[in-house]
């Protein structure tokens, strides 16, 4: 960014010999300082944000949130908060758009037997989750994860598009445009199903982190796509346990979900996977402590 002193809207550019035009002039300048201070300001304030991040080092990932011992809803703001104050090192949640366009966070295609496809965001507004929380847009729900945290990963799952594969690419289109202008790139993981979903994210941003989930390509495969990470339900890599590693070999991130017992948790510990996506980050934590 250029020196302060530098920008026009900061230096007498304004200035008049008429004295009414000075004393205005005097008034745009004062104006246009503090829109330029309140600029630089918010510049620092995102550089310090992202100078303070540091990922809780653990391998836990809590599937959509941190819902399950709380009898929180999946999904919720609320389960977002709780997977950030136990330091989970990422909370996943799923990503749909509505028939106007909104992003809402919903796992199913259907939210109180609407599919979300084919409403507007007010039709949803109708209902609300068990805890009382209005479904949450993605802009509420980033918004909530960017809040007081600095150690949890914001896990986005953008679900296909049952109308068209277009569609999908577009809505990952709008899911990355919304993560940039909050400037949460530093806090983002793409995953999805729909490999196209992730191309084209990778096409409108060389520096996200990727992730792959549908589990039918090796992690060399990803990585000749530019794809950072194979998250793959942990099957997958007992019927491929070269898979394992190929992925370490080739840089590539090794994730598995759902795991939500003792025995494949620390399976997937003893092979040294980078994350574990999981209903029962509580469980998980208890077996890192032994």
């Amino acid at each position: 960014m250029l020196p302060l002193q530098n920008h026009n809207c900061c230096s007498g550019y304004f200035s008049s010999a008429n004295n009414n035009s000075t004393i205005k002039s005097k008034h745009v300048k004062r104006f246009s300082y503090s829109l330029c201070l309140l600029f630089c300001l918010s510049c620092t304030a995102t550089k310090q944000s992202t100078q303070n991040i540091k990922f809780a080092a653990n391998p836990v990932v809590a599937h959509r949130g941190a819902f399950k011992l709380n009898k929180l809803p999946e999904n919720s703001i609320a389960a977002l908060k709780e997977a950030i104050r136990l330091k989970c090192t990422g909370s996943e949640f799923d990503i749909r758009m509505t028939a106007d366009d909104s992003l809402v966070i919903n796992h199913d295609p259907h939210f109180n037997k609407l599919e979300i496809e084919k409403v507007t965001y007010a039709e949803l507004m109708q209902f609300r989750l068990s805890n009382n929380e209005p479904l949450p847009t993605l802009q509420q729900y980033l918004e909530a994860g960017l809040a007081n945290n600095t150690s949890t990963r914001l896990i986005l799952e953008i679900k296909p598009s049952g109308i068209s594969k277009e569609r999908g690419k577009r809505i990952a289109e709008k899911v990355v445009q919304l993560v940039k202008r909050l400037h949460a790139e530093p806090m983002a993981v793409y995953i999805s199903f729909d490999y196209d979903i992730l191309l084209k994210i990778r096409e409108l941003d060389a520096t996200a982190v990727l992730q792959y989930l549908e589990g039918n390509k090796s992690p060399a495969q990803v990585k000749a796509d530019k794809i950072n990470g194979v998250d793959y339900h942990y099957s997958f890599f007992q019927k491929n346990p070269q898979w394992i590693t190929e992925a370490k070999q080739n840089g590539i991130a090794l994730n598995s979900w759902t795991v939500n017992d003792s025995t494949t948790m620390s399976w997937l510990l003893k092979e040294g996977f980078d994350y574990i996506t999981t209903n029962e980050p509580e469980l998980l934590f208890r077996l890192l402590k032994k």
